[in-house]
């Protein structure tokens, strides 16, 4: 088993790299995994300056009462956290923070208050998880994520978020590193988006530890956001929930209680997978008073019959986002049914995507303790790009830059790995597919000016037509201008796009754009024996230099009938 692990409700795994797995997760709370350890007393003590608490099944971990780090995991008798005089919390760690306990029955519960912002730490006798909720109210913390610092040399390294501080070079602002061989390295580059996994951890055969995430509801950036997941140096080892952080960030940060998200010890092995079951029992929350808590009775449903008019090969995604939460559900193939759980009540914007692009939208209200049932939702052709008919088509409509070349790397890899293809190189239209020639990526200052050659007929040439170029994000205002032949377009006007850097840290992801230029019928060459010539320019108010110029990814190029 890899020490680089995600994974599916269904347990399905795929390896990228030896790195992550797909899956689905749950809407709503966790069921906690089975004890696999000799049982011992459950309770909790204080020894002055922490509380110390025993889950009574191998797990005993402790938390300051001055300012809530989570500063000791031992697991059967082994030692777990902390690297480089840190220690696990919320944020970057909270400073003097008002911490208390109490316990209910069979659970102990620990309250971190901090300014407006509420943290939570549980345990369940038997258990040996860590349950997990974060409450912010204001934006008084720039970023919402809790991470845990684990002591180096514990569990093995690998993967692409892993490198050497001691050996590997930076080659970028710090946080990306090239290895001699030339791989490059990087915290960013888990390489898996929020609906992709359960959980991310690490294990060493016979230990494993989890980060379950929660369902994201309160989360930003909808179901295709990257972000941190993990990362592994000489000097520790980190596992991350990232609720809200500005990289690639597409939506505004959402308020209120997040979780429970869970760290989780096994015997080596991938968690229960009751964790992430759709029909999870939370109710053992109910009880324990958690400002904000909504437990399942409050909650409602949605379920769709079906969508009609879907593109064959490729997924759907049904998402539902309003100011206050995000859910999502994966489309069956074939019918495109589709159920989401565990929503709070209000009304919500209903999106379809195709791959990553949206094709649809309407709006559905949520009820607590019902089923909202909507009938077949057409998806109308207008709305889908590539139902469009077109002279040639390079890539195709899905709202990802999938198709084209170094695209699949660029999840977990900087562009100047040395596995990636050369940016350069020019594409030649004669009938066949030509999408892995064609770069994913554009930057002025590395790749400017890809040229694209094409024949018209005699008749062709004697109109006008659209050309599209479809983007998915863009670095320094970076966008496309045209030149055909001996025209050339005017500048089209950027965007909004996220302003972090992206094409370098493992995201493509950002707003979907359609540029659009009505080339004239003057601009063709009229011999169709001769060579029509597309040039590509990036063009951009700002300056930088190398992949760090202005840039964007592309998600297709085509010029319509």
């Amino acid at each position: 088993m890899s020490a680089y692990d995600t994974s599916a409700q269904s347990l399905r795994r795929r390896t990228l790299l030896g790195a992550a797995v797909a899956g689905t997760a749950a809407a709503g709370g966790l069921l906690p995994s089975a004890a696999t350890a000799a049982a011992t007393a459950f309770g909790w003590s204080d020894d002055g300056t922490q509380y110390v608490v025993d889950t009574g099944a191998g797990l005993v971990f402790k938390v300051s009462k001055s300012t809530g780090d989570l500063t000791s995991l031992v697991y059967k008798g082994k030692e777990y956290e902390g690297y480089g005089g840190k220690h696990s919390h919320v944020e970057s760690g909270l400073g003097a923070s008002t911490v208390t306990l109490a316990q209910t029955g069979s659970t102990v519960l620990i309250t971190v208050v901090h300014g407006t912002l509420r943290h939570y730490l549980a345990a369940r006798s038997g258990r040996n998880n860590v349950y997990l909720w974060t409450d912010k109210a204001d934006t008084s913390f720039t970023a919402t994520r809790f991470i845990a610092r684990l002591k180096p040399g514990v569990f093995p390294d690998g993967g692409p978020d892993s490198w050497v501080e001691g050996a590997d070079t930076v080659i970028e602002a710090g946080d990306v590193w090239q290895r001699a061989d030339g791989h490059t390295r990087s915290k960013h580059y888990s390489g898996v988006r929020v609906m992709d996994y359960d959980h991310i951890g690490y294990t060493t055969g016979s230990v494993g530890l989890w980060m379950i995430r929660s369902n994201h509801e309160k989360a930003s950036g909808g179901p295709f956001y990257r972000s941190l997941l993990r990362h592994s140096n000489e000097l520790g080892v980190g596992l991350y929930e990232i609720l809200h952080y500005n990289q690639s960030q597409t939506e505004a940060m959402r308020f209120g209680l997040q979780g429970p998200y869970l760290l989780a010890f096994t015997d080596g092995g991938t968690p229960d997978p009751a964790l992430f079951a759709a029909d999870h029992d939370t109710s053992w929350v109910d009880g324990l008073g958690i400002p904000g808590w909504v437990g399942a009775a409050g909650r409602g449903r949605v379920a769709g019959v079906g969508l009609q008019g879907m593109a064959a090969g490729h997924p759907y995604t049904v998402g539902f986002a309003n100011a206050d939460a995000q859910y999502w559900a994966r489309a069956t193939a074939g019918t495109g049914a589709f159920s989401c759980r565990g929503m709070l009540p209000g009304a919500y914007t209903l999106t379809v995507y195709k791959g990553e692009l949206a094709v649809h939208t309407s709006s559905v209200t949520v009820t607590a303790g019902a089923a909202t049932a909507l009938h077949t939702l057409t998806l109308t052709l207008a709305n889908d790009p590539s139902t469009a008919p077109a002279l040639w088509r390079i890539g195709d409509w899905d709202g990802t830059p999938g198709a084209f070349k170094n695209a699949a790397l660029m999840t977990y890899a900087h562009p100047a790995d040395v596995r990636a293809a050369a940016w350069t190189g020019n594409v030649v239209l004669d009938g066949g597919d030509v999408s892995a020639s064609f770069p994913c990526y554009l930057w002025k200052g590395v790749n400017d000016g890809v040229l694209v050659y094409f024949r018209l007929t005699a008749a062709q040439a004697a109109a006008a037509h659209t050309l599209r170029i479809g983007v998915t994000t863009a670095f320094l205002n970076g966008r496309p201008q045209v030149t055909v032949n001996d025209w050339v377009s005017a500048i089209p006007s950027p965007p909004t796009q996220p302003s972090t850097r992206s094409l370098t840290n493992g995201s493509y992801r950002g707003n979907n754009h359609t540029f659009t230029y009505v080339v004239p019928a003057s601009a063709w060459k009229t011999d169709p024996g001769q060579y029509n010539v597309l040039k590509l320019n990036v063009v951009s108010g700002s300056s930088g230099t190398g992949f760090l110029s202005s840039g964007t990814a592309v998600d297709c190029v085509d010029l319509l009938a």
